[in-house]
C-alpha cells in the first residue's frame, strides 16, 4: 500500500462510518423508491434507522389509493407503491340524475345517466371517470322525446311559447285545428 493510501484510508473509513451513522438507510439494498403518476414521494426515514421509509402524496385533483407510506427492510418494500387516481366532479344533467349520487367520483368509476319521465338520453347512457379527470365518453343530455302520434301537441306547444298573450294562442290553435281538418278533408 502506498503511503498516500495509508494516510487516506483512515479518513475514508471514518467518512464511511459517518455516512452509515448519518444515513443508516443506505444499508438497505432497495432500489430507488417507485415513482407514481400524478404524485410524488419523499424519504421520511427516522434518524439512525436501518429501514428506508417513503411517504407518498398526490397532486391536486387526485386521491391516493393504497398505503401512503412504504418501508424497505431486508432489500424489499413492505408493499407496492400506491396509485394516484383522478377525481371527476359530478356532471350536471338537466332533467336527469345519476345512478350514484356523489360530489366526486374516482378514476374508472362508472355512472349511468337516468332521464326524467318524458325525456330520453342523447348519447351513451353510461360514462366513466377517466385519468385526465374528465368523463368518457362525453356526458349525455336528457332531451324531451315526442311520444308517437303527438306531433300536433309538439307543434302546439312550440306555438304557445312564441305568442305573447293567451288570446293570440287561442286564435293560433283554432287556425291550426282548422288546417288539420282541411288536410283530413283532402284525403277523403
Amino acid at each position: 500500500m502506498s503511503p498516500m493510501m495509508k494516510n487516506s484510508f483512515p479518513a475514508l473509513c471514518l467518512f464511511g462510518v459517518l455516512t452509515v451513522l448519518q444515513y443508516p438507510s443506505t444499508l438497505c439494498d432497495c432500489r430507488m423508491p417507485p415513482s407514481i403518476a400524478h404524485g410524488s414521494h419523499k424519504d421520511v426515514s427516522p434518524f439512525l434507522s436501518f429501514k428506508t421509509e417513503v411517504q407518498y402524496k398526490c397532486d391536486s385533483g387526485y386521491v391516493l389509493v393504497g398505503n401512503a407510506k412504504i418501508t424497505c427492510s431486508h432489500s424489499q418494500w413492505s408493499s407496492p407503491a400506491p396509485q394516484c387516481k383522478a377525481l371527476c366532479l359530478k356532471p350536471q344533467i338537466n332533467k336527469g340524475k345519476l345512478s350514484v349520487n356523489k360530489d366526486q367520483y374516482v378514476e374508472a368509476e362508472d355512472v349511468t345517466v337516468q332521464c326524467s319521465p318524458g325525456y330520453g338520453v342523447t348519447g351513451l347512457q353510461t360514462i366513466t371517470c377517466s385519468e385526465n379527470r374528465t368523463w368518457y365518453p362525453e356526458v349525455p343530455k336528457c332531451k324531451w322525446k315526442v311520444p308517437e302520434g303527438c306531433d300536433q301537441v309538439l307543434a302546439g306547444r312550440n306555438l304557445m311559447q312564441c305568442l305573447p298573450n293567451p288570446q293570440d294562442v287561442k286564435m293560433a290553435l283554432e287556425l291550426y285545428k282548422l288546417s288539420l281538418e282541411i288536410k283530413q278533408l283532402e284525403y277523403i
